[in-house]
């Protein structure tokens, strides 16, 4: 592969890192450019996923250090969506995957507009409402995130979003960084299903990887200082982009 390509890897993994940590929908950017290097659909699917882990080890890091998060007490919602992706990313080693992407194009679009004429809800969030032991009903909707993320990873940081801050009562900032703490557990266990099914090419997994870790360091500091309001302007244009992208219009 040539020079020039590896540097057009990294450049998308900067980008789609900066996006995943501080909204989400970075790996609509990720997968058609695996692809247009010539790897099949799973593959990529699959490769995608190193790249993922490693962006949200440095997206921890970051938010741990700025105390944004703490992994030793924010480990419960955690545990449905670890379970979830392992089912998911069984399913995802040999299936069609269009159908799926026009519902999720459905259900991005429906999310696109409850946030904007809702904005109340995510940028002061329902800090109030927030218990230190999550219902059944949050462990049931972290288990199904869990299964998608797991499956094909591509806008469950919306997922997330929606359930850390609708469902948990997190407000944007601590929403985006517990979503980062998630997928970092949950991908560590789909990535050992993609390689023991061989599904990943880990040269360009790394290659990637090495931009979406820039990236991430970028959108978690960005997170931190701009905090809700400015987050909720990056989700609003994920969200746009990504529903029309699984839309098929571009």
């Amino acid at each position: 592969m040539d020079y020039y390509l590896y540097a057009a890897i990294i450049g998308v993994g900067i980008v789609a890192g900066f996006i995943n940590t501080l909204a989400g929908g970075g790996s609509l950017l990720a997968l058609p450019m695996l692809m247009f290097l010539g790897l099949p659909a799973n593959i990529a699917n699959g490769t995608n996923r190193v790249a993922i882990f490693l962006q949200n080890l440095v997206g921890v890091s970051t938010f741990t250090k700025k105390k944004v998060i703490d992994p030793l007490k924010d480990y419960r919602l955690v545990i449905p969506a670890l379970f979830g992706s392992i089912l998911g990313a069984y399913f995802a080693v040999d299936i069609d995957e269009r159908i799926l992407e026009i519902v999720i194009g459905g259900i991005l679009g429906v999310m696109f507009f409850m946030l904007l004429f809702k904005p109340e809800k995510w940028v002061k969030g329902q800090a109030g409402m927030i218990t230190s032991k999550p219902s059944v009903w949050q462990y049931i909707v972290f288990f199904a995130i869990g299964v998608y993320g797991g499956f094909i990873q591509a806008g469950v940081g919306f997922f997330l979003l929606s359930g850390l801050v609708l469902s948990a009562g997190y407000d944007l900032v601590k929403a985006n960084a517990m979503k980062v703490f998630i997928v970092l557990c949950y991908t560590a266990c789909a990535l050992i299903v993609f390689a023991m099914n061989k599904q990943i090419d880990w040269g360009i997994g790394l290659t990637l990887a090495i931009g979406n870790m820039i990236g991430a360091y970028l959108g978690a500091t960005v997170a931190v200082k701009k905090g809700a309001l400015y987050v909720r302007y990056f989700l609003l244009l994920g969200l746009m982009i990504s529903a029309l992208k699984l839309f098929g219009l571009f």
